[in-house]
């Protein structure tokens, strides 16, 4: 059976003491891959952000905060297991400087400067061994399939689930899994508990050798 990293729920970037920036992932996707993943006999560990929902028992759990924080833990794990699945929604950007203080309201607009992040999947992707394989999310409003093909590629991962914004804190999903050759290799629909047993299947039957 393979050890996978999981990486779940979003990240926060702080403007102040007290506002962040981040998203409205809820981590019920990584929680449902993490129990697919634990019911078919594979060691699991979930990096995972802020999120209300509770991981599996089985399941090994990294609290973080920041992208650079789930970055910085993924690349602690990673060496250790067979295969990532990047589920979690890390703020992409952040501000160059984080006031120490609450920001006062002025009467006037907030200029607010933001740099990218790191990108956790593909870092991970560029470190990928021989045996190890690595599974995105590319969630997309529009030019779907050409951006997660895009992502794929330029991630080096071996499937990209290609979700909707709709799915974010919904208790169903429907994903299109992609190959490297941008093959759909699977549309999965329904619950996200059946939609995580459907992912898990593809990966145990492609990638993990089950």
């Amino acid at each position: 059976m393979a050890r996978i990293l999981i990486t779940s729920g979003p990240t926060r970037q702080y403007l102040d003491p007290v506002r962040y920036l981040s998203n409205a992932s809820s981590g019920r996707m990584g929680r449902a891959l993490a129990q697919a993943a634990l019911a078919r006999g594979h060691a699991v560990v979930v990096v995972s952000g802020p999120v209300a929902v509770r991981y599996p028992a089985g399941a090994e759990v990294v609290p973080v905060i920041t992208t650079d924080e789930m970055l910085a833990a993924c690349l602690r794990e990673f060496p250790r297991c067979d295969g990532v699945i990047g589920v979690a929604a890390p703020c992409d950007y952040r501000p160059v400087q984080v006031e120490d203080r609450k920001i006062a309201k002025s009467g006037g607009p907030l200029l607010l400067k933001l740099v990218e992040t790191p990108d956790v999947v593909a870092t991970l992707g560029g470190q990928k061994r021989k045996h190890q394989w690595i599974v995105g999310f590319a969630l997309e409003t529009d030019d779907h399939h050409f951006r997660a093909v895009t992502k794929l590629q330029s991630k080096k991962c071996d499937l990209m689930v290609l979700n909707r914004p709709e799915a974010i804190g919904a208790a169903s999903s429907s994903v299109e899994v992609l190959d490297p050759s941008g093959q759909v290799v699977a549309s999965l629909a329904g619950p996200k508990a059946r939609v995580a047993a459907g992912i898990l299947e593809l990966i145990d039957r492609r990638l993990a050798g089950g």
